[in-house]
């Protein structure tokens, strides 16, 4: 499995042609406690860059982007009935969504986890 990180504080964890999609720990910190989650229903499709779930907290809303193109295979039903799931578990239970990818290509401008936790020290 290989993860990656976008700009907007989404990670994606990539196995074959599959991929989970959360927030990271720094995006929930930021957010503070998590009171409301929305994920894309099973056969959504997601479109690189575009909404794709919704995240609400103490603080604000807030939309989660996709990483990558491609059509979702599960949300986690567990952020319904716990979304302060997210702020627990961030990158591991917390997920948002799962889906197979369309075009492995679009993996090619993400970040690795070196250059993310350099991104977010500089902000």
């Amino acid at each position: 499995m290989t993860r990656y990180f976008t700009q907007d504080h989404e990670w994606i964890e990539v196995e074959g042609d599959t991929a989970t999609v959360g927030i990271t720990d720094y995006a929930q910190s930021q957010l503070g406690d998590i009171v409301f989650v929305e994920v894309p229903g099973e056969g959504a499709a997601v479109t690189k860059g575009d909404e794709a779930a919704v995240v609400e907290s103490v603080k604000a809303a807030s939309d989660v982007y996709s990483p990558v193109s491609g059509t979702v295979i599960e949300g986690n039903p567990a952020l319904e009935d716990d979304p302060a799931l997210v702020n627990s578990a961030p990158e591991g239970d917390g997920w948002f969504f799962k889906l197979t990818i369309a075009d492995a290509g679009e993996l090619d401008g993400l970040m690795d986890g070196s250059a993310y936790k350099d991104f977010v020290a500089g902000l």
